[in-house]
């Protein structure tokens, strides 16, 4: 589809306090978007909408508590008086192995990218009826790749993923249009505490080119703007990730085995105790502390 302006229309945007929905907010605002900022930093949330161009206005929420977030998107109508796009952005990780991993953070993971997902778009699917508006749920390179140490993350994005092609069907006959953005690993918190772990960051070193590099956000989030303004179904922050589609059925049988002989390899340093344990980055500890974890 061609692009539409977004100047004048309302974003929302989740987990808009550092990274990609910072940047993301950022790049919108000065194309001449008004934005709802959404998260559990509000702090860092006041201090991003203050230093953007246009109108906008922070909201603390958890994006997995169904009452905040309908309380937000009522907020966000009385505020703006409308909801044009709502971008599901907010996500934490958790690595390392499934056998001995915490259950509160691997459940956490689950509940934060898929069930928060969800919520964010329960609360503001009814302005988007009304706008015939565009809903961006944000996955990842783990929705198409499945991966080791990885199992958390990679569940929740694959299910986000089939999340947002089933509203797309329901909901697409309406008006409102429904996107996937695919996101490899890419220059933020997150990644950067997952680089923490030394098995995780020497197992991604050993994945095949293109895969294995680190990406900057600036480009990656230039293509989420893009796909904004088209309300594309998919849009991939890095250019060959669409390429991984036609693919996609023959990884889980090629991972299985690579990640097998890769796990082998990492066993005794795994058995020597690993120091990562909870959720990483900056937004894990904001989410662990808002929790009292």
């Amino acid at each position: 589809m061609s692009r539409r302006s977004v100047e004048g229309q309302v974003v929302v945007v989740t987990g808009a306090a550092r990274g990609v929905g910072e940047l993301l907010a950022r790049k919108l605002s000065a194309r001449g978007a008004k934005l709802a900022l959404v998260g559990l930093e509000p702090d860092e949330l006041k201090k991003v909408a203050a230093s953007l161009h246009t109108e906008a206005e922070a909201w603390h929420a958890d994006v997995t508590d169904h009452e905040a977030m309908a309380r937000v998107a009522e907020e966000v109508r009385e505020r703006f008086g409308k909801v044009d796009t709502a971008v599901a952005n907010a996500g934490v990780a958790s690595g390392g192995p499934f056998v001995g991993s915490d259950p509160v953070s691997w459940r956490r993971v689950i509940e934060v990218n898929l069930i928060g997902g969800a919520v964010t778009g329960r609360a503001f699917l009814p302005l988007l009826l009304e706008s015939r508006g565009y809903f961006l749920q944000v996955a990842s390179l783990a929705a198409l790749t499945p991966a080791p140490m990885m199992s958390a993350y990679c569940a929740s994005k694959s299910g986000v993923e089939a999340f947002a092609h089933s509203l797309r069907a329901e909901v697409g006959y309406k008006g409102v249009r429904v996107g996937v953005g695919y996101l490899s690993w890419t220059d933020t918190d997150m990644v950067r505490g997952a680089d923490q772990d030394e098995v995780m960051r020497d197992l991604r070193k050993r994945l095949p080119w293109p895969a294995g590099k680190t990406y900057p956000l600036g480009p990656a989030v230039d293509r989420l703007v893009a796909g904004i303004e088209r309300r594309s179904h998919h849009v991939y922050g890095q250019w060959w990730l669409r390429g991984m589609q036609g693919v996609r059925g023959a990884l889980p049988s090629l991972l299985g085995t690579v990640g097998q002989r890769e796990m082998r390899r990492f066993e005794p340093r795994l058995a020597a105790g690993s120091p990562q344990r909870g959720l990483v980055g900056a937004g894990g500890a904001a989410d662990e502390q808002e929790r009292g974890a």
